[in-house]
Protein backbone atom coordinates (compact mmCIF):
# COMPACT_ATOMS: atom_id res chain seq x y z
CA UNK A 1 0.00 0.00 0.00
CA UNK A 2 1.21 3.79 -0.82
CA UNK A 3 1.72 6.26 1.24
CA UNK A 4 -1.72 8.16 -0.16
CA UNK A 5 -3.63 5.08 0.30
CA UNK A 6 -2.99 4.72 4.24
CA UNK A 7 -3.18 8.80 4.82
CA UNK A 8 -6.77 8.32 2.68
CA UNK A 9 -7.80 5.76 5.54
CA UNK A 10 -7.06 8.23 8.17
CA UNK A 11 -9.06 10.90 6.78
CA UNK A 12 -11.65 8.78 6.16
CA UNK A 13 -11.86 8.34 9.98
CA UNK A 14 -11.66 12.17 10.79
CA UNK A 15 -13.90 12.45 8.34
CA UNK A 16 -16.58 9.78 9.95
CA UNK A 17 -15.70 9.68 13.35
CA UNK A 18 -18.87 8.64 14.71
CA UNK A 19 -19.52 5.83 11.61
CA UNK A 20 -15.57 4.51 12.50
CA UNK A 21 -16.43 4.11 15.89
CA UNK A 22 -19.78 2.19 15.34
CA UNK A 23 -18.36 0.00 13.03
CA UNK A 24 -15.88 -0.90 15.85
CA UNK A 25 -18.62 -1.38 17.64
CA UNK A 26 -20.50 -3.43 15.30
CA UNK A 27 -18.02 -5.36 13.76
CA UNK A 28 -15.52 -6.22 16.23
CA UNK A 29 -18.75 -6.52 19.26
CA UNK A 30 -16.19 -4.09 21.69
CA UNK A 31 -17.36 -1.61 23.92
CA UNK A 32 -16.31 2.02 23.01
CA UNK A 33 -15.06 4.45 26.17
CA UNK A 34 -15.35 8.01 24.77
CA UNK A 35 -12.88 10.57 26.37
CA UNK A 36 -11.78 13.96 26.00
CA UNK A 37 -7.95 14.59 26.82
CA UNK A 38 -4.71 13.39 26.24
CA UNK A 39 -4.42 12.61 30.37
CA UNK A 40 -6.13 9.55 29.57
CA UNK A 41 -4.95 5.56 29.85
CA UNK A 42 -5.99 4.07 26.85
CA UNK A 43 -3.97 1.35 27.72
CA UNK A 44 -6.39 0.37 30.84
CA UNK A 45 -9.05 0.55 28.08
CA UNK A 46 -7.52 -2.04 25.85
CA UNK A 47 -6.40 -4.36 28.26
CA UNK A 48 -10.00 -4.37 29.59
CA UNK A 49 -11.26 -5.48 25.79
CA UNK A 50 -12.79 -2.04 24.63
CA UNK A 51 -11.51 0.87 22.41
CA UNK A 52 -10.80 4.01 23.32
CA UNK A 53 -12.28 6.86 21.18
CA UNK A 54 -11.29 10.68 21.22
CA UNK A 55 -14.12 13.06 20.97
CA UNK A 56 -13.02 16.33 19.18
CA UNK A 57 -16.59 17.83 18.97
CA UNK A 58 -18.29 17.17 15.38
CA UNK A 59 -21.74 19.79 15.86
CA UNK A 60 -21.41 23.05 14.33
CA UNK A 61 -24.62 24.92 14.92
CA UNK A 62 -25.72 24.52 19.22
CA UNK A 63 -29.35 23.75 19.18
CA UNK A 64 -29.12 22.12 22.55
CA UNK A 65 -26.39 23.12 24.28
CA UNK A 66 -27.30 26.57 24.63
CA UNK A 67 -29.81 25.56 27.46
CA UNK A 68 -26.60 24.26 29.75
CA UNK A 69 -23.61 25.53 28.63
CA UNK A 70 -22.96 29.23 28.77
CA UNK A 71 -21.80 30.71 25.29
CA UNK A 72 -18.40 31.84 26.59
CA UNK A 73 -18.09 28.03 27.11
CA UNK A 74 -15.15 26.97 24.62
CA UNK A 75 -16.11 25.41 21.26
CA UNK A 76 -15.04 22.23 22.59
CA UNK A 77 -16.59 21.08 25.35
CA UNK A 78 -20.07 22.89 23.78
CA UNK A 79 -19.59 20.88 20.43
CA UNK A 80 -19.23 17.31 22.31
CA UNK A 81 -22.59 18.25 24.62
CA UNK A 82 -24.21 18.93 21.20
CA UNK A 83 -23.29 15.66 19.82
CA UNK A 84 -24.52 13.82 22.96
CA UNK A 85 -27.44 15.68 23.48
CA UNK A 86 -28.53 15.43 19.95
CA UNK A 87 -27.85 11.47 20.05
CA UNK A 88 -24.80 11.25 17.97
CA UNK A 89 -22.75 9.51 20.63
CA UNK A 90 -25.09 6.54 20.82
CA UNK A 91 -22.72 4.09 20.31
CA UNK A 92 -20.54 5.30 23.51
CA UNK A 93 -20.84 2.69 26.05
CA UNK A 94 -18.88 4.36 28.90
CA UNK A 95 -18.04 8.24 29.27
CA UNK A 96 -14.90 8.76 30.69
CA UNK A 97 -13.80 12.71 32.13
CA UNK A 98 -9.74 12.99 33.04
CA UNK A 99 -9.45 15.85 35.69
CA UNK A 100 -8.17 18.91 32.94
CA UNK A 101 -9.86 22.53 32.67
CA UNK A 102 -12.76 23.59 34.75
CA UNK A 103 -14.81 23.60 31.51
CA UNK A 104 -14.63 20.20 30.85
CA UNK A 105 -14.68 19.38 34.78
CA UNK A 106 -18.25 21.28 34.79
CA UNK A 107 -19.01 19.12 31.89
CA UNK A 108 -18.68 16.28 33.75
CA UNK A 109 -20.94 17.15 35.77
CA UNK A 110 -23.59 18.41 33.18
CA UNK A 111 -23.30 15.06 31.16
CA UNK A 112 -24.09 13.02 34.62
CA UNK A 113 -27.15 15.03 34.71
CA UNK A 114 -28.28 14.90 31.43
CA UNK A 115 -26.94 11.74 29.56
CA UNK A 116 -28.00 8.65 30.91
CA UNK A 117 -27.59 6.24 28.33
CA UNK A 118 -23.76 5.55 29.11
CA UNK A 119 -21.56 5.34 32.20
CA UNK A 120 -19.91 8.00 33.27
CA UNK A 121 -16.51 7.64 34.64
CA UNK A 122 -14.17 10.28 36.08
CA UNK A 123 -10.47 10.39 36.88
CA UNK A 124 -8.89 12.69 38.82
CA UNK A 125 -5.90 13.19 38.29
CA UNK A 126 -3.31 15.46 39.95
CA UNK A 127 -2.51 18.92 38.94
CA UNK A 128 0.64 19.49 40.85
CA UNK A 129 2.67 17.04 39.24
CA UNK A 130 6.04 18.12 40.82
CA UNK A 131 4.35 17.26 44.24
CA UNK A 132 6.08 14.36 45.96
CA UNK A 133 2.57 12.55 46.64
CA UNK A 134 2.03 12.92 42.72
CA UNK A 135 3.38 9.52 41.64
CA UNK A 136 1.52 7.80 44.64
CA UNK A 137 -2.04 10.03 43.50
CA UNK A 138 -1.31 9.37 39.97
CA UNK A 139 -1.26 5.92 40.60
CA UNK A 140 -4.37 5.25 43.05
CA UNK A 141 -6.46 6.95 40.02
CA UNK A 142 -5.22 4.85 37.59
CA UNK A 143 -6.20 1.72 39.78
CA UNK A 144 -9.57 2.91 40.58
CA UNK A 145 -10.22 3.43 37.28
CA UNK A 146 -9.24 -0.03 36.26
CA UNK A 147 -11.12 -1.22 38.62
CA UNK A 148 -13.66 0.63 36.94
CA UNK A 149 -13.31 -1.19 33.78
CA UNK A 150 -13.72 -4.54 35.11
CA UNK A 151 -16.48 -3.95 36.95
CA UNK A 152 -18.12 -2.52 33.89
CA UNK A 153 -17.45 -4.80 31.57
CA UNK A 154 -17.16 -7.67 33.64
CA UNK A 155 -13.76 -8.89 33.24
CA UNK A 156 -10.79 -9.48 34.84
CA UNK A 157 -7.73 -7.14 34.00
CA UNK A 158 -4.47 -9.14 33.68
CA UNK A 159 -1.18 -7.98 33.88
CA UNK A 160 -0.31 -9.68 30.37
CA UNK A 161 -3.26 -7.84 29.11
CA UNK A 162 -1.79 -4.15 30.53
CA UNK A 163 1.19 -4.90 29.53
CA UNK A 164 0.27 -5.96 25.60
CA UNK A 165 -1.50 -2.85 25.72
CA UNK A 166 1.34 -0.68 26.80
CA UNK A 167 3.41 -2.45 23.92
CA UNK A 168 0.88 -1.26 21.75
CA UNK A 169 0.57 2.28 22.65
CA UNK A 170 4.12 2.21 22.71
CA UNK A 171 4.57 1.11 19.01
CA UNK A 172 2.22 3.83 17.72
CA UNK A 173 3.86 6.77 19.66
CA UNK A 174 7.15 5.78 18.01
CA UNK A 175 5.64 5.54 14.65
CA UNK A 176 4.23 9.10 15.05
CA UNK A 177 7.72 10.34 16.68
CA UNK A 178 8.98 9.07 13.48
CA UNK A 179 6.80 10.33 11.13
CA UNK A 180 7.56 13.98 13.06
CA UNK A 181 10.79 13.69 12.84
CA UNK A 182 11.24 12.85 9.51
CA UNK A 183 8.32 15.99 8.80
CA UNK A 184 10.89 18.04 10.73
CA UNK A 185 14.01 16.80 8.50
CA UNK A 186 12.45 16.85 4.86
CA UNK A 187 9.11 18.83 4.78
CA UNK A 188 8.31 17.80 1.53
CA UNK A 189 7.91 13.69 2.58
CA UNK A 190 4.50 14.53 3.94
CA UNK A 191 2.24 17.51 4.30
CA UNK A 192 1.48 19.55 7.39
CA UNK A 193 -2.43 18.86 6.82
CA UNK A 194 -2.12 15.11 6.45
CA UNK A 195 0.12 14.39 9.17
CA UNK A 196 -2.26 16.48 11.15
CA UNK A 197 -5.24 13.57 10.23
CA UNK A 198 -2.74 10.95 10.97
CA UNK A 199 -2.54 12.00 14.56
CA UNK A 200 -6.00 12.42 14.76
CA UNK A 201 -7.22 9.34 12.89
CA UNK A 202 -4.98 7.43 14.93
CA UNK A 203 -7.11 8.63 18.49
CA UNK A 204 -10.45 7.42 16.26
CA UNK A 205 -9.23 4.26 14.46
CA UNK A 206 -8.73 0.61 16.10
CA UNK A 207 -5.55 1.14 17.87
CA UNK A 208 -4.14 -2.50 16.60
CA UNK A 209 -4.58 -1.17 12.74
CA UNK A 210 -3.10 2.17 13.63
CA UNK A 211 0.20 0.57 14.74
CA UNK A 212 0.33 -1.80 11.61
CA UNK A 213 -0.60 1.34 9.18
CA UNK A 214 1.69 3.70 10.98
CA UNK A 215 4.63 1.65 10.88
CA UNK A 216 3.79 1.07 7.28
CA UNK A 217 3.52 4.55 6.36
CA UNK A 218 6.94 5.73 7.77
CA UNK A 219 8.50 2.55 5.74
CA UNK A 220 6.94 3.91 2.85
CA UNK A 221 7.78 7.37 3.47
CA UNK A 222 11.69 6.81 4.49
CA UNK A 223 13.83 7.16 1.07
CA UNK A 224 11.25 9.27 -0.59
CA UNK A 225 12.88 12.71 0.54
CA UNK A 226 13.64 14.22 -2.74
CA UNK A 227 12.08 17.27 -2.63
CA UNK A 228 8.99 18.70 -4.95
CA UNK A 229 8.98 21.84 -4.17
CA UNK A 230 11.65 24.43 -2.83
CA UNK A 231 12.77 23.92 0.77
CA UNK A 232 10.55 25.98 3.12
CA UNK A 233 12.44 29.43 4.08
CA UNK A 234 10.81 29.23 8.01
CA UNK A 235 10.34 26.59 10.22
CA UNK A 236 7.26 27.15 12.35
CA UNK A 237 6.12 25.80 15.47
CA UNK A 238 2.02 25.34 16.42
CA UNK A 239 1.13 25.54 20.23
CA UNK A 240 -1.94 25.37 21.57
CA UNK A 241 -5.10 22.93 22.82
CA UNK A 242 -6.59 21.41 19.91
CA UNK A 243 -6.08 22.08 15.83
CA UNK A 244 -8.51 20.71 14.01
CA UNK A 245 -7.65 23.12 11.35
CA UNK A 246 -5.67 21.26 8.88
CA UNK A 247 -5.69 24.19 6.47
CA UNK A 248 -3.55 26.37 8.98
CA UNK A 249 -0.76 23.71 7.30
CA UNK A 250 -1.69 24.56 4.24
CA UNK A 251 -1.43 28.44 4.61
CA UNK A 252 1.97 27.92 5.68
CA UNK A 253 2.77 25.90 2.91
CA UNK A 254 1.59 27.89 0.39
CA UNK A 255 3.89 30.94 1.97
CA UNK A 256 6.78 28.64 1.15
CA UNK A 257 7.10 27.99 5.26
CA UNK A 258 6.01 24.40 6.92
CA UNK A 259 5.27 23.55 10.74
CA UNK A 260 8.20 21.35 11.58
CA UNK A 261 7.19 20.05 15.51
CA UNK A 262 4.22 21.09 17.39
CA UNK A 263 2.91 21.77 20.73
CA UNK A 264 -0.70 20.44 20.98
CA UNK A 265 -2.58 17.46 22.29
CA UNK A 266 -4.07 16.93 18.61
CA UNK A 267 0.26 16.94 17.87
CA UNK A 268 2.98 15.89 20.24
CA UNK A 269 2.00 15.85 23.31
CA UNK A 270 -0.37 12.97 22.52
CA UNK A 271 2.19 10.53 21.96
CA UNK A 272 5.32 12.26 24.33
CA UNK A 273 7.22 9.91 26.19
CA UNK A 274 6.80 6.02 26.06
CA UNK A 275 5.09 4.23 28.62
CA UNK A 276 8.68 2.38 30.76
CA UNK A 277 7.86 -1.40 29.77
CA UNK A 278 10.46 -2.69 32.53
CA UNK A 279 8.23 -1.30 35.33
CA UNK A 280 4.75 -2.88 36.70
CA UNK A 281 1.55 -1.39 34.47
CA UNK A 282 -0.09 1.11 36.46
CA UNK A 283 3.43 2.96 37.96
CA UNK A 284 4.64 2.81 34.54
CA UNK A 285 1.59 5.06 32.94
CA UNK A 286 1.57 6.87 35.88
CA UNK A 287 5.30 7.36 35.21
CA UNK A 288 4.46 8.71 31.81
CA UNK A 289 1.98 11.10 32.63
CA UNK A 290 4.64 12.96 35.04
CA UNK A 291 7.15 13.30 32.68
CA UNK A 292 5.01 13.38 29.67
CA UNK A 293 5.05 17.16 27.56
CA UNK A 294 3.02 19.06 30.31
CA UNK A 295 -0.48 20.70 29.70
CA UNK A 296 -1.32 23.82 30.85
CA UNK A 297 -3.97 22.31 33.11
CA UNK A 298 -0.93 20.83 34.81
CA UNK A 299 1.06 22.52 37.29
CA UNK A 300 5.21 21.50 36.51
CA UNK A 301 6.58 24.54 38.14
CA UNK A 302 6.53 28.14 36.89
CA UNK A 303 8.94 28.33 34.03
CA UNK A 304 8.41 24.35 33.08
CA UNK A 305 5.80 25.34 29.79
CA UNK A 306 8.39 28.44 28.71
CA UNK A 307 11.11 26.14 29.26
CA UNK A 308 9.44 23.06 27.51
CA UNK A 309 8.60 25.39 24.43
CA UNK A 310 12.28 27.06 24.12
CA UNK A 311 13.72 23.71 23.86
CA UNK A 312 11.70 22.11 21.18
CA UNK A 313 12.31 25.76 19.36
CA UNK A 314 16.36 24.90 19.95
CA UNK A 315 15.82 21.18 18.81
CA UNK A 316 14.01 22.06 15.43
CA UNK A 317 15.38 24.94 14.78
CA UNK A 318 11.97 27.01 14.83
CA UNK A 319 11.90 30.42 13.43
CA UNK A 320 8.67 31.57 14.84
CA UNK A 321 5.45 30.24 16.82
CA UNK A 322 1.56 30.72 16.10
CA UNK A 323 -0.10 29.97 19.18
CA UNK A 324 -3.34 28.50 18.12
CA UNK A 325 -5.92 28.68 20.93
CA UNK A 326 -9.46 27.68 20.96
CA UNK A 327 -11.58 30.66 22.11
CA UNK A 328 -12.28 31.02 26.01
CA UNK A 329 -9.49 28.63 26.44
CA UNK A 330 -8.70 29.88 30.13
CA UNK A 331 -5.68 27.55 31.07
CA UNK A 332 -3.78 28.36 27.62
CA UNK A 333 -5.27 32.05 27.97
CA UNK A 334 -3.75 32.18 31.49
CA UNK A 335 -0.02 30.75 29.89
CA UNK A 336 -0.32 33.14 27.17
CA UNK A 337 1.41 36.00 28.51
CA UNK A 338 4.55 33.77 30.26
CA UNK A 339 4.84 32.27 27.12
CA UNK A 340 5.47 35.31 24.92
CA UNK A 341 7.14 37.05 27.12
CA UNK A 342 10.14 33.94 27.11
CA UNK A 343 9.85 33.45 23.54
CA UNK A 344 10.54 37.46 23.40
CA UNK A 345 12.75 37.38 25.47
CA UNK A 346 14.67 34.95 23.25
CA UNK A 347 14.27 36.80 19.90
CA UNK A 348 11.31 33.87 18.50
CA UNK A 349 8.43 36.17 16.73
CA UNK A 350 4.85 34.57 17.87
CA UNK A 351 1.38 35.52 16.19
CA UNK A 352 -1.61 34.84 18.28
CA UNK A 353 -4.21 32.92 16.66
CA UNK A 354 -8.37 32.47 18.21
CA UNK A 355 -10.17 29.37 16.77
CA UNK A 356 -13.63 27.62 17.08
CA UNK A 357 -14.31 24.28 16.36
CA UNK A 358 -15.88 23.18 13.81
CA UNK A 359 -15.69 26.63 11.68
CA UNK A 360 -12.93 26.75 9.13
CA UNK A 361 -10.16 29.20 9.60
CA UNK A 362 -11.50 32.74 8.51
CA UNK A 363 -10.26 35.23 5.66
CA UNK A 364 -8.53 37.62 8.66
CA UNK A 365 -6.82 34.76 10.54
CA UNK A 366 -5.40 33.60 6.56
CA UNK A 367 -4.72 36.77 6.05
CA UNK A 368 -2.43 37.14 9.64
CA UNK A 369 -1.14 34.20 9.07
CA UNK A 370 0.05 34.94 5.49
CA UNK A 371 1.76 38.36 7.07
CA UNK A 372 3.34 36.49 9.52
CA UNK A 373 5.11 34.39 7.17
CA UNK A 374 6.26 37.14 5.50
CA UNK A 375 7.48 38.95 7.81
CA UNK A 376 9.76 35.85 9.49
CA UNK A 377 11.05 36.09 5.45
CA UNK A 378 11.79 39.75 5.62
CA UNK A 379 13.48 39.15 8.99
CA UNK A 380 15.85 36.73 7.78
CA UNK A 381 16.67 39.56 4.91
CA UNK A 382 17.31 41.76 7.50
CA UNK A 383 19.81 40.00 9.55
Amino acid sequence: MNPTEIIEQFRIAVRDPFGTARTIREGQNRPVVGYTCTYFPEEIVLAAGAHPFRLFGKSTVMLKTDAHIQAYGCSLARAVFEDALSGELDFLDVMAFPHSCDTMQRLSDIWRLNIKNTVHLDLLFPVHLKSEAAQDYMEAVLERFRKGMEQVFQVDISKDAMQNAISLMNRIRASLTALYKLRAAHSASISGSDLSHVVQGAMILDRLEVADKLEALVSALKGTHTPTRTAPAKRVLLSGSVCLHPDIHTIIEEQGGAVAWDDLCTGSRYFDVQVPEDLPPIPAIAKRFLNRAICPAKHGGTTRRGGDLLKLISTHRIDGVIFLFLKFCDPHGFDYPDLKTALETAGIPTLFLEVETGKPVDGPTRTRVETFLQILNQREAAL
